[in-house]
């Protein structure tokens, strides 16, 4: 047996570290945090702020495998990331095992290469407490927030919602983006472009320089420009250059990946985590942009051997943000001659950092850049035209040129024919074109990290979890918005004539970007009113600093956790006490036919629309909103149009049939069958043939497409993606199997595999009573009807094994639920019977006085 045990967070890096220590060095995985705070209750005691780590459920098993392991080894070598989660989870693995500071030694690497892992093992250090403690500090300040700030939205909202620290200021973002777009009001102006010929018909295009503001103007201008002498007034021509852009930290390269690939910030992450564990490259969550002197060679070595002399420029780079740690290192491959590996997606990402490390170390791109003025001094103003021609491509023959995110199309420069000043040119076309100027940019997921680096919030290890989180919580959504269409008037000049014409303009559309939804809104507005320190930009990019100077030693956590809470519980309490509901609330206008106010707001089940009031004799009405609908936008007119909906039509096939619009959209319903209308169609313009098409549609999905003992087995695809129905049973469709084309030994293992996950759930079911102990993901629970409660610690404050929980009767298993919930089994009252209406009368009643806005601090 080793006398050396290594123990890392994944698998996938101890078998890559294995290969590189032998025999003498048992490698071992903790598969991530083997202990962490609660999952239900906050875990912290608020007096001391002392977290109460547990292991969870499903890394006992592991812990005792881990234990047993230490007992056989002379030295534990705790080789986890090295930043503070990685820090962290070395000391909670150290704690839980009781490891000895002379049995135990912590080792750092930034890349899985066999010469990275020999210099760790020949360098050890002791647990960096105070790294440990800026995790400390951020993971419990983070619980706290989230735990006392939630509940105050439940309470004034709605149910289930979440509040963060982070995630609260990126939902900030999205919707303040969303407000200026709304608010946006365009200014028109007409842009004017010529395309002329010189003498060999070479055509060379080029923009007025300065726009007109009204059509008339323009006009005039092509007027005189029709018999207007061009001439090429000024040729300028000056040298430039372009220089690489630094090694990828994180950020940017979650930035360049999506511009380039069409990955997502989650995807990245995830290949990019591979890549680093497979020895393919550096660390993956860094703020730096610094490379060792050794990369600096490697990359040197390579260019000169692929591109030649001329082409290389060594270089180091400063990271400017104050927090970065330097002794890190920028993304880099591990081997720089290396430049492909087998898997598609992985080898994407692993070439696009090859490039940009290697351009990084590269001499710059010259260019030649030239300014072509056209035009008669007779004229207001002259045309300009711009090219750029590449002298040396540098870096470029590397890394190429992306067009940037928001970079205008127009903007391109092109190359230009020779010409020399006073030459005559002819024009071809000439013409004013109706601009509208356009508003702030949604943010795409790339755009939203590089705004949350800029303004100092969240760390690397953060974006992506922040990001998926917003989605998660449905505060924010990638929905496709549908473009609008305006008129834009176009004016051209050609062979001496001049034609106007309207032209269809579609603006404002937008796909995979980032759009503020209902309640994103709502929950945002509600807190930048009750706390906006804690949402303010500033206040967040200032915890970042002081998790930072935690981490430096400068600060104590406690001391920190202290003075933040302080200020920060009286808030929580005065918002709770004093501040009024939030609903989203919006007047739109009075129902002509009832004579009742119209209300856009949030309800039970989401945005809606309500005609009359609560406290009205008779019982306001409600309507969904459709898919693009929101209550910030929505008009009178488009409100009164969703109280059309449900309506009838003939039954079909014996079956009524009905269109509505629901929770998850509008649908047909035939007989009890919900069939989602397709996206983008007008449930209003559904009538009887088109309804009974999509029945049709909808037959031909469900048809069956196997059997299993006897039994159809049909397919489908639902919120939570493909799936196959045996029986009354949801099997999920995994992507490795080919969902188009599933053949009968696909159905028999998937439907084999879920059975045998059923039988396995349950410990100890009681049918009639509706109770059972199931196997949970996280361990055993009580399930009664749709509640879940916890399994309670034996007397000897351990936890029932599996096993044990067989021989609990059902007396028992109730005192349980009693004990979490004292109403489980208390009989329901009968509904009273209704008394008989009487005539209201028109004594007026004082309604109580509103509670008072929470007082601003």
């Amino acid at each position: 047996m080793s006398k050396n045990l290594v123990i890392v967070e994944s698998p996938a890096k101890a078998k890559t570290i294995q290969k590189y220590l032998g025999s003498d060095f048992d490698v071992k995985s903790s598969f991530g945090h083997i202990r962490d705070l609660p999952k239900k209750g906050m875990g912290i005691d608020l007096a001391t702020f002392s977290p109460d780590y547990e292991v969870s459920a499903d890394k006992k098993k592991l812990v005792t495998e881990l234990k047993s392991a230490v007992k056989k080894a002379d030295m534990v070598w705790l080789a986890s990331d090295e930043d503070r989660e990685g820090e962290a989870i070395a000391w909670h693995l150290a704690d839980e095992l009781k490891l000895k500071p002379e049995n135990r030694k912590r080792i750092v690497f930034h890349e899985i290469t066999k010469n990275a892992i020999l210099k760790a093992i020949d360098n050890p250090r002791d647990i960096d407490q105070n790294l440990v403690n800026a995790q400390q500090a951020r993971r419990v300040l983070d619980r706290i927030v989230g735990f006392e700030m939630s509940p105050v939205l439940w309470k004034k909202i709605k149910p289930g919602l979440s509040a963060g620290r982070v995630q609260s200021v990126a939902v900030r973002l999205v919707v303040e983006r969303e407000k200026e777009i709304r608010e946006f009001k365009p200014k028109v102006s007409f842009k004017v472009e010529g395309i002329f010929l010189n003498a060999d018909q070479q055509e060379i295009a080029s923009k007025l320089k300065k726009d007109f503001e009204k059509e008339d103007d323009a006009e005039k201008f092509l007027e005189v420009a029709k018999s207007t002498e061009f001439k090429v007034l000024n040729v300028e021509t000056k040298p430039g250059s372009r220089t690489a852009s630094a090694p990828f930290t994180t950020s940017t390269l979650q930035q360049e990946a999506s511009s380039r690939l069409g990955y997502n910030v989650t995807n990245t992450m995830r290949l990019a985590q591979r890549l680093y564990e497979e020895g393919f490259i550096t660390y993956m969550r860094t703020d730096s942009v610094n490379l060792s002197q050794e990369a600096i060679e490697g990359a040197k070595k390579q260019i000169l051997s692929e591109y030649g002399t001329e082409y290389s420029s060594p270089r180091n780079y400063t990271t400017k943000s104050s927090s970065a740690q330097e002794a890190h290192e920028a993304i880099r491959p591990t081997d720089f001659s290396v430049k492909s590996i087998g898997d598609a997606q992985l080898s994407k990402l692993y070439q696009l950092i090859y490039r940009r490390t290697l351009a990084s170390q590269m001499a710059n791109a010259k260019i030649e850049k030239t300014v072509i003025e056209i035009g008669n001094a007779k004229l207001p103003q002259q045309f300009e035209a711009h090219g750029e021609v590449i002298i040396f491509e540098g870096f470029l023959k590397a890394y190429g040129i992306v067009k940037a995110e928001d970079e205008d199309e127009e903007n391109n420069e092109k190359l230009l024919p020779k010409v020399k000043v006073g030459e005559i040119l002819e024009y071809k076309k000439i013409t004013a074109t109706e601009k509208f100027t356009k508003p702030s940019a949604r943010y795409t997921e790339a755009g939203l990290v590089r705004k949350l680096e800029e303004l100092g919030i969240g760390r690397p290890s953060t974006y992506a979890p922040t990001i998926q989180t917003i989605q998660n919580r449905e505060y924010v959504d990638k929905r496709e918005i549908e473009a609008k269409t305006r008129e834009v008037v176009k004016i051209t000049l050609a062979k001496n004539a001049i034609k106007k014409e309207l032209l269809q303009d579609k603006y404002g559309g937008d796909k995979n970007k980032f759009v503020p939804t209902d309640i994103g809104e709502v929950v945002n507005d509600f807190l930048i009113d009750n706390f906006k320190e804690i949402l303010d930009y500033g206040f967040t990019a200032r915890v970042e600093q002081s998790f930072d100077e935690i981490a430096h030693g400068v600060q104590q956590w406690k001391e920190m956790m202290t003075a933040f809470y302080s200020k920060f519980h009286p808030r929580i309490e005065d918002v709770e006490e004093n501040a009024d509901r939030a609903n989203g609330d919006r007047l739109l206008g009075i129902d002509p036919k009832s004579g009742k106010n119209v209300h856009a707001r949030i309800g039970r089940f989401g945005a809606m629309i309500q005609i009359g009031e609560v406290d009205d004799e008779e019982k306001p009405t409600f309507a969904s909103l459709m898919l693009g609908q929101n209550i910030a936008t929505i008009k009178l007119e488009e409100a009164l149009e969703l109280f059309k909906l449900p309506f009838e039509l003939n039954a079909f096939e014996d079956l009524p049939v009905a269109v509505g619009v629901g929770r998850f959209g509008p649908y047909v319903k035939w007989g009890d069958t919900f069939i989602s209308v397709p996206k983008g169609e007008d449930p209003l313009s559904i009538d009887q043939k088109r309804a009974e098409e999509i029945i049709a549609e909808k037959k031909i999905a469900d048809a069956p497409i196997a059997s299993y003992k006897g039994e159809p087995i049909t397919k489908g695809t639902g919120r939570f993606g493909p799936f196959i129905k045996y029986k009354s049973i949801f099997i999920n469709v995994p992507k490795k199997y080919n969902f188009d084309n599933l053949s009968q030994n696909d159905i028999n293992e998937l439907v084999d595999a879920k059975l045998e996950k059923e039988a396995n759930r349950y410990i100890q079911q009681w049918e009639a009573e509706k109770i059972s102990i199931e196997n949970a993901r996280w361990g055993p629970i009580v399930k009664h009807g749709k509640n879940i409660h916890k399994i309670p610690k034996k007397k000897d404050d351990t936890k029932y094994e599996a096993d044990e929980l067989k021989d609990i009767t059902l007396d028992e298993v109730k005192k349980w639920i009693t004990a979490q919930d004292p109403k489980a089994f208390a009989e329901k009252k009968k509904p009273a019977a209704k008394k008989p209406t009487t005539k209201k009368t028109t004594t007026t009643t004082k309604k109580a006085p509103a509670k008072k806005p929470a007082a601003k601090k």
